[in-house]
């Protein structure tokens, strides 16, 4: 095999020889087990979405950064907080198939939160219109004083011409004469 010499504890010996000699062990049936792991930011709607599908978390983490796992080979993934806890386990949707998936249990956490902040108060009172004072208007006044002596001021913007062909196109060509007639 390989005749390379070599010295091992003062013996001589060829490179073949040391593998021959060296002890493997026998192949795996397995696959090896190789795992995906991506961060996701989990929706207003509690939901994240990996590989063109979207699955479900409790409620309450929106905006939450979460880490999606998957070991290839498996049918399933894992969904996990930054701290390592799992948080959700799924079946895995094929990719790209626009898929929803959601658990149960989330789907009635998430009802029982929504249920849970109606109320049957009278709503907000509407926001009180008031004159503005005097010390108000004696600002605006400083204000708009200040704004005369800015050179910008003296630009004028006519939107008058816009507005004129505006107002053409709004009618198709030859619809005036129709209905004049």
């Amino acid at each position: 095999m390989d005749g390379r010499r070599r010295m091992v504890d003062g013996a001589a010996t060829t490179v073949g020889a040391l593998a021959d000699a060296e002890p493997l062990l026998d192949l795996s049936a397995l696959p090896f087990p190789a795992q995906a792991e991506v961060a996701r930011t989990v929706s207003a709607q509690g939901m994240v979405a990996f590989r063109g599908n979207a699955y479900s978390v409790p409620p309450g983490m929106p905006g939450a950064v979460v880490r999606v796992c998957w070991r290839v080979g498996e049918p399933e993934i894992t969904v996990a907080t930054a701290g390592g806890a799992v948080v959700a386990r799924h079946e895995r949707a094929p990719d790209g198939a626009g898929a929803t998936v959601r658990d149960a249990g989330h789907v009635i956490a998430l009802e029982r939160a929504v249920l849970s902040s109606f109320t049957d108060a009278a709503p907000c009172r509407g926001k009180v219109r008031r004159p503005p004072s005097k010390e108000a208007l004696a600002e605006a006044e400083r204000l708009r004083a200040q704004a005369r002596a800015d050179p910008a001021e003296r630009v004028v913007i006519d939107l008058s011409t816009y507005a004129d062909v505006a107002a053409r196109l709004r009618t198709a060509p030859g619809e005036e004469t129709e209905l004049e007639s």
